[in-house]
């Protein structure tokens, strides 16, 4: 979120404003490595689609669930998913694959934190290493148990590739932030305008 003098914007969307988040004691901050974690899983016939091959649903709900953890163990508390931005199937998964999905902490604002996902399978009938075959960044809000936002601490990139990984999750919120920014106005021009959708 940047500092501005006109009211803040919500972190992430339905959510509520930054300012009617109870004020807290600053957080320390947390490394990266501290809540990194992978997920591990074998696929069964069970998680296949019509073609054969594991279906994006089922990778998709490991990248969830990944992710999940890892906002979890870095907001030391629940937090929820609140989007999933360029989720990528990059080659077929197959029954008999062992999936990795990695998962670190690549950004975080006061109550958001963006996620940013491997997925690895290694073929169980090769012993070649790992090959990745999708990814995903999600953002994932951190609630109290009422449900409301928490502040979360920052995140501490501690190699250069997690200083890279915080740059270009700066860069996706921006153009989050400026998508959803351009659609409202959008939407408030054809309603003054007299469409109706």
């Amino acid at each position: 979120m940047t500092d501005q003098a006109s009211a803040p914007e919500p972190e992430t969307p339905g959510t509520p404003d930054i300012a009617d988040v109870p004020a807290a004691a600053e957080l320390p901050g947390k490394p990266t490595s501290a809540s990194r974690t992978t997920l591990s899983h074998i696929m069964t016939q069970g998680d296949t689609n019509l073609l054969g091959t594991v279906h994006g649903g089922v990778i998709m709900k490991l990248v969830d669930d990944a992710a999940g953890a890892v906002a979890g163990r870095h907001s030391g508390g629940p937090a929820v998913t609140a989007s999933m931005d360029e989720m990528a199937f990059l080659e077929p998964v197959r029954v008999g694959d062992l999936v990795h999905v990695k998962a670190q902490v690549n950004w975080v604002g006061r109550t958001s934190m963006e996620v940013g996902v491997r997925v690895l399978a290694e073929r169980w009938n090769e012993s070649a290493p790992p090959t990745q075959v999708g990814s995903a960044y999600l953002v994932f809000a951190a609630v109290d148990a009422d449900g409301k936002p928490r502040r979360v601490p920052p995140v501490l990139p501690e190699t250069e590739r997690d200083k890279r990984r915080f740059q270009e999750a700066q860069i996706r919120r921006t153009h989050r932030l400026a998508r959803r920014r351009a659609i409202m106005e959008l939407r408030a021009q054809r309603a003054a305008e007299g469409i109706e959708d």
